[in-house]
């Protein structure tokens, strides 16, 4: 096994915490060619898709990847900003907001990075950077309040394939899930509610989640049950009655049964019931992206149209809302308990570098 090379390392130097955002990804550009990089990298993880290794290979590889590309990038540029992915901004400044409130909240040196599981930033190369920045204790906080298989244990995956190549691993612990946590419900149903007062209440409420193939539920995967406990909560949070909302999934892919009911189908039906005006809202993404700008923002509105509904609003994701940030404070903070170096003299560090001086250890 060749070890990764270890940062210089000086005694009396403090260690530090860290807390790493994870979130899932996005291509370099809405071109074909950076669209397809990341396809494979995605489509490539095993536990995104579970099907037998060979057979999947000439799918992805003959097919997927010949005719997909195209079609996403020309999706990913009805929504890309100037400045690039509003996936990857928006998770800069989640981070960057995290940092200045834990900072303003009287945590010492708060240090808070982000990563994403497929492209880049990857999460080896921001791992690297946090063990060059002495980090001793890292929280890996991945950005999917509903735990599944192929999004949350793929991030511990990567996580754990760094540190197999590492020779001194720092402490690590990791944030499974936040779907039922009460800053995160309460963060989600004041952004609903400030939509309101400024346009109003819809004739249905619609929790859209990302969905997931059926057999993950059948295998055990939690994210169905997850889901349904969100949306009762939010739906509690905003008391709303059951006819009020309803809960969906999206992003379906290939022709093997997901989770039901789909958005799409739901929001034609919907509009053929005759329902003037639907809001969606999806609480399984803390940062609006494709899924949430073009899958509904755009053709989700174009279904709910075109089967006779009249109004249609997409309802933004957490996004940097003060009580989105406030929440992912909270989250990580109870994660961090015990970390933060309550005791400890402010003198160890010059006490600890004489001690191993005067053992004849190096400068």
């Amino acid at each position: 096994m060749h070890f990764l090379a270890e940062p210089a390392y000086t005694h009396g130097m403090p260690a530090r915490t860290a807390i790493l955002l994870v979130n899932l990804g996005t291509p370099e550009a809405p071109t074909r060619a950076a669209v397809r990089r990341y396809l494979k990298e995605f489509l490539s993880d095993p536990r995104v898709v579970e099907i037998p290794r060979p057979l999947w290979w000439l799918i992805l590889n003959g097919i997927i990847l010949n005719l997909r590309p195209a079609r996403s990038a020309a999706k990913y540029a009805q929504i890309w900003h100037k400045d690039g992915s509003p996936l990857r901004l928006h998770t800069e400044r989640q981070a960057k907001l995290l940092r200045g409130y834990l900072g303003a909240q009287g945590h010492p040196e708060p240090l808070v990075d982000y990563a994403m599981r497929y492209g880049s930033p990857s999460i080896g190369s921001v791992l690297a950077r946090l063990k060059q920045q002495r980090c001793e204790r890292i929280l890996v906080l991945p950005l999917y309040p509903q735990y599944a298989a192929s999004t949350t244990a793929t991030a511990l995956d990567a996580v754990s394939d760094f540190f197999r190549r590492t020779r001194d691993i720092p402490e690590l612990r990791m944030v499974k899930h936040f779907h039922d946590h009460p800053a995160y419900v309460a963060a989600l149903a004041e952004g609903v509610r400030k939509h309101w007062e400024q346009h109003g209440k819809p004739d249905k409420l619609l929790m859209s989640f990302h969905g997931l193939p059926r057999y993950t539920l059948e295998r055990g995967d939690p994210y169905h049950c997850e889901c349904q406990k969100t949306a009762r909560l939010l739906a509690e949070a905003l008391a709303l009655a059951p006819e009020q909302y309803q809960l969906s999934f999206q992003s379906r892919f290939g022709r093997a049964e997901w989770l039901k009911p789909y958005t799409a189908a739901t929001l034609a039906q919907l509009g053929r019931q005759g329902l003037r005006r639907v809001d969606v809202v999806c609480p399984g993404f803390v940062a609006d992206c494709l899924e949430t700008l073009e899958e509904i923002g755009i053709e989700g509105k174009a279904e709910f149209l075109k089967a006779g509904g009249k109004e249609f609003h997409a309802i933004a994701c957490l996004n940097e809302s003060d009580a989105w940030i406030r929440a992912l404070a909270q989250i990580a903070l109870e994660h961090l308990q015990g970390w933060d170096g309550a005791g400890a003299s402010p003198d160890e560090p010059v006490l600890s570098r004489r001690r191993a001086l005067a053992l004849g250890a190096p400068l």
